[in-house]
């Protein structure tokens, strides 16, 4: 009998063992299986989740282009007139006049940092004066050596010509003044802005400015005056003619300043 019991309980040991050796394994492989398929499984569900990261970046990227569209909608645009257009970047706005030998010729920085209402200011001056210039050249030399007016009364130093007048016919002089007066109201109505509008707009404006404003529209100098036709209709060959008139009247400017300083010296006619 105590074999017999032996017997059973090593057949029943031996059986546990079994199993629990089979429950041992079948658990070591279900954990391996585990293992190898839980990368996969990570890597899977990864995938799906929220890119909060790209979304972002995205967002930012899309703020930017929003933020460039922004810039360039409030990059004013300014009217064609004669075949110009005024650029910023360009010196004295791309307007015409800048040739060789000095070329960009600004030594005392007129032009820097301001805006364009005021460079186009600074132009209508420089076209304005250059004219007057131009004919006070002309008008010396006639002046002093024809008199056909006033009985030949006028004569002298052209310096003097005007104080002439006046007194021997007050009236001319009154009526010279008038008309005078009347062209500059005339220029004044056609290129610049009103007064009162003026001041207001100029508050908008970044840098230097004045009491006045010239038209958007108005290209400096072009006052519609044009009897004889001459105005070119081509862009390029409109540019090329203010240059040109622009350079005699700069060289006027110097000859007349010249003119006046030599008779207030000496007294004396030029010719």
């Amino acid at each position: 009998p105590i074999s017999l019991i032996t017997i059973n309980h090593q057949d029943h040991t031996s059986h546990k063992f079994q199993t629990d050796r089979k429950n041992y394994i079948s658990n070591s492989i279900a954990k391996m299986k585990f293992s190898l398929v839980l990368p996969f499984f990570v890597g899977s569900v990864a995938a799906y989740a929220p890119q909060f990261r790209s979304k972002t970046i995205s967002r930012t990227a899309l703020s930017a282009d929003v933020a460039v569209e922004e810039i360039e909608e409030v990059m004013p645009s300014y009217p064609t007139i004669n075949g110009w257009t005024a650029d910023p970047s360009k010196f004295c706005l791309g307007l015409p006049g800048a040739i060789a030998p000095l070329g960009e010729f600004d030594p005392l920085g007129f032009t820097k940092d301001l805006p364009v209402q005021e460079i186009k200011r600074f132009r209508e001056a420089e076209v304005t004066h250059g004219r007057v210039a131009m004919l006070a050249t002309v008008g010396y030399g006639v002046g002093e050596n024809f008199h056909p007016f006033f009985n030949g009364e006028v004569i002298g130093p052209a310096n003097t010509h005007l104080a002439q007048v006046q007194e021997i016919a007050p009236f001319f002089f009154l009526w010279l003044a008038t008309s005078i007066l009347t062209a500059e109201l005339g220029r004044a109505r056609i290129g610049w802005e009103e007064p009162l509008e003026a001041i207001e707009k100029n508050k908008e404006v970044e840098g230097k400015t004045w009491l006045s404003k010239l038209n958007d529209t108005y290209y400096p100098g072009d006052i519609g005056f044009d009897p004889l036709g001459l105005k070119p209709r081509d862009p390029k060959e409109f540019a090329e003619m203010q240059t040109k008139e622009l350079n005699n009247g700069r060289l006027a400017m110097f000859a007349a300043m010249g003119m006046i300083v030599q008779e207030q010296v000496t007294g004396q006619t030029l010719f």
